[in-house]
C-alpha cells in the first residue's frame, strides 16, 4: 500500500482498498499482520489487479525457523 501511495502521492487506506476490491477490511488487516494469515487465491488475484503488480510482489515465502 505504501508503494502505491507514493506513486499516487497520497496515503492509501484499508478502507479504500476494501471498497475497490470487495475484500473486507478485516481480511486486509489480517493479511498485513506479520504473524501471517491464510489467503484464498481469489483475494491474492484481486490485490494483484488493484496494485497492478505480479503475485510475487504480494506474496513472500518465509521459511520455518
Amino acid at each position: 500500500m505504501a508503494q502505491k501511495g507514493r506513486q499516487e502521492g497520497r496515503r492509501i487506506t484499508y478502507e479504500e482498498v476494501s471498497r475497490a476490491t470487495g475484500i473486507h477490511r478485516t481480511t486486509l488487516t489480517k493479511i498485513a499482520d506479520p504473524r501471517g494469515h491464510n489467503v484464498r487465491t481469489d483475494i491474492v488475484d484481486k490485490l494483484c489487479v488493484y496494485f497492478e503488480v505480479p503475485v510475487e510482489k504480494i506474496l513472500v515465502h518465509v521459511p520455518d525457523e
